[in-house]
């Protein structure tokens, strides 16, 4: 609770002596935690949101831990408020935006803390990672069907016009737009499935077999050939060897032939699985034009 609630109930010598046993301690300037509760992340959460105000909403990495997304995690946490707003705490990393609503539809509850809407979170967080990590949130996010790659260009075109690289935001949101929806996709998109000299493939085919909804990886229809990428780490335990295969199995019962390529072939001999799509393509009667 913030000191002045607490001051409301009880008197401040009892609050000192509090703290002075450890019992109490200041998360925040103005803001006391139980003892107990000091190693909790979403206290220290909680902590923060009471500490910004009503008028503030956990946003940028913060938001995206709180949406159960990857990411670099700080032990500062980020805030945003609007534009009249000046919060200068320690531990607190607040930004400020122009017509900012601390509510629906910019801001929305979640896990009991008050968090900025998903797609904004994905695009404030973009600068402050790199790499892998700067990908992970969105990668997950898209894959685990929690927005839609229109749906956060959408909100980069409207709200961080000029946001540091956008260029790049915007070439994987393509990608993912074309349907990769992992690192090794993106790899076998930019250096295997894509360019001059091969067909066009469907990405992220879904298909019902039996109750479940399965999602072919690259699919050519025109020969119903998919050719599904292993990660190493999905395709690594006996148990998932073991529904790849049955999954092939059901799919060349429907005359679907599956081919997979393992990470290690697909990074270390892009050039070799080529050649070996464009072989197996032509045995199956595609023709190039």
């Amino acid at each position: 609770m913030t000191r002045s609630d607490a001051l409301s109930v009880v008197p401040r010598h009892v609050i000192a002596h509090a703290v002075r046993r450890g019992q109490v301690r200041t998360a925040f300037s103005g803001v006391l935690l139980s003892a107990e509760l000091a190693d909790s992340r979403l206290a220290r959460l909680r902590a923060a949101l009471l500490r910004a105000g009503p008028d503030a909403a956990l946003s940028h990495l913060s938001a995206l831990e709180v949406w159960g997304l990857p990411g670099p995690r700080c032990r500062d946490i980020h805030v945003t408020t609007g534009p009249g707003r000046r919060l200068r705490v320690a531990g607190l990393v607040s930004h400020r935006r122009e017509g900012f609503v601390a509510g629906p539809p910019q801001a929305m509850v979640r896990r009991g803390l008050l968090v900025t809407a998903l797609e904004q979170s994905l695009v404030d967080s973009w600068p402050l990672a790199a790499d892998d990590a700067q990908r992970a949130p969105l990668l997950e996010a898209v894959g685990r069907r929690m927005t839609t790659p229109e749906r956060v260009g959408a909100v980069l075109r409207t709200s961080a016009p000029q946001q540091s690289g956008r260029a790049a935001l915007l070439a994987l949101l393509g990608k993912l737009e074309a349907g990769c929806r992992s690192e090794l996709e993106l790899w076998g998109h930019d250096h295997v499935f894509n360019g001059a000299g091969l067909p066009r493939f469907e990405r992220q085919v879904p298909m019902r077999i039996g109750r479940a909804t399965i999602y072919l990886d690259l699919l050519h229809r025109p020969t119903a050939t998919n050719f599904e990428l292993d990660g190493a780490k999905w395709h690594g335990g006996y148990t998932q060897r073991e529904r790849d295969v049955r999954r092939d199995a059901t799919l060349a019962t429907l005359g679907i032939q599956v081919v997979r390529f393992t990470h290690d072939r697909l990074v270390l001999e892009p050039a070799a699985v080529r050649r070996e799509v464009l072989a197996i393509l032509t045995r199956r009667g595609w023709v190039a034009t």
